[in-house]
């Protein structure tokens, strides 16, 4: 664990962060990447996208006219954000995958600047330059907020989250869709078991729709996912000392209509060799080969409610679009005695 304190450009402390990831994180990618690019169907972890470039790359997805889900999501968040925020007077608000700060400033737009000071924002991610880029202009906008700052993997380190105050877990952008059934239902029943009396978990669905619809939205025409996509080559290049040629691979997103969820792969165009110096790893693959890089669940209310049930959580409150595209659900931890 590190501790640092984040200051303003005048060298004014304005957030305290805790890191622990940074002594991990080496051990972590060599043991993910080793696994998944030596399995029958090659495959690197999605959450090693998001370095400095990737979070940024993302960000101009988010603005595509192709990519419906964070305007929609944001668009429930704003008719939604007063009923989220009515019975939330103070406490910590937890925003798990934080990233870019678009969502939770939906959220605390609704607190009254003279009661900011009773609100700790903590954002997780795994970023630690897009979570101080994005909390420092936090700090800017609503002064008097109170934050820290949490660099881990929200898969691994719930238990690092401060406890004592009543909590608001927010996990925006369907991001539970990235994980397999297995992953999804553990890191469910982890936020189930961090949650306290009183407290509440909001959880951004993309629902199931037509295929054509789904695939635009992972293809777009300015080619800014396929860049994202293969960014997370340059990611394995830096911390793994590797020699991938990104100029090998085309980006390839497809619907899979038996799994209910869009997979996006790296395809190789050609034959590939590329080493992994520090894995001490040859990875070969023949032209048409691929690498699978992320998986996006699709979800409809009855198969939420079956993973809430599941989890021990109960789910209170529904808000969706007038389309049905996209939903955010309010849950809390399932009380047995009623």
């Amino acid at each position: 664990m590190c501790v640092v304190q984040v200051r303003n450009k005048k060298g004014v402390s304005i957030m305290e962060t805790i890191n622990y990831v940074n002594t991990t994180y080496h051990d972590d990618i060599k043991e993910d990447v080793l696994s998944g690019l030596t399995a029958s169907q090659k495959f690197i972890p999605s959450k090693y996208f998001y370095d400095a470039r990737g979070s940024v790359l993302f960000e101009k997805i988010c603005c595509l006219p192709e990519y419906y889900p964070t305007r929609t999501e944001l668009s429930i968040l704003r008719d939604a954000a007063p009923s989220i925020m009515h019975y939330f007077p103070d406490g910590d608000i937890v925003e798990l995958g934080a990233g870019a700060n678009w969502k939770i400033r939906t959220l605390l737009d609704i607190v009254p600047k003279n009661k900011l000071s009773n609100i700790r924002y903590i954002p997780v991610d795994v970023s630690e330059a897009a979570l101080e880029a994005s909390t420092e202009e936090l700090l800017r906008i609503y002064p008097g907020l109170n934050m820290l700052g949490i660099v881990a993997d929200f898969t691994r380190h719930m238990e690092m989250i401060p406890c004592g105050r009543e909590k608001l877990f927010v996990f925006f952008g369907s991001t539970l869709g990235n994980f397999n059934e297995d992953a999804g239902d553990l890191f469910l029943k982890s936020v189930a078991g961090s949650l306290g009396e009183g407290d509440r978990f909001l959880l951004g669905i993309d629902m199931l729709k037509p295929r054509d619809i789904l695939e635009r939205a992972y293809n777009d025409s300015s080619g800014i996912t396929a860049e994202f996509n293969k960014n997370i080559l340059n990611v394995l290049n830096r911390a793994l000392e590797a020699d991938f040629d990104l100029d090998h691979f085309d980006h390839r997103a497809v619907f899979n209509m038996e799994k209910e969820r869009m997979e996006m792969y790296l395809q190789a165009n050609v034959d590939v060799v590329a080493e992994i110096s520090s894995l001490g790893l040859t990875v070969k693959l023949e032209e048409g080969e691929s690498i699978l890089t992320e998986v996006c669940r699709k979800f409809t209310k009855g198969s939420v409610d079956r993973m809430a049930f599941n989890a021990g959580l109960n789910v209170t409150k529904w808000f969706s679009d007038p389309k049905g595209w996209f939903s955010l659900v309010e849950m809390e931890r399932w009380n047995e005695g009623g």
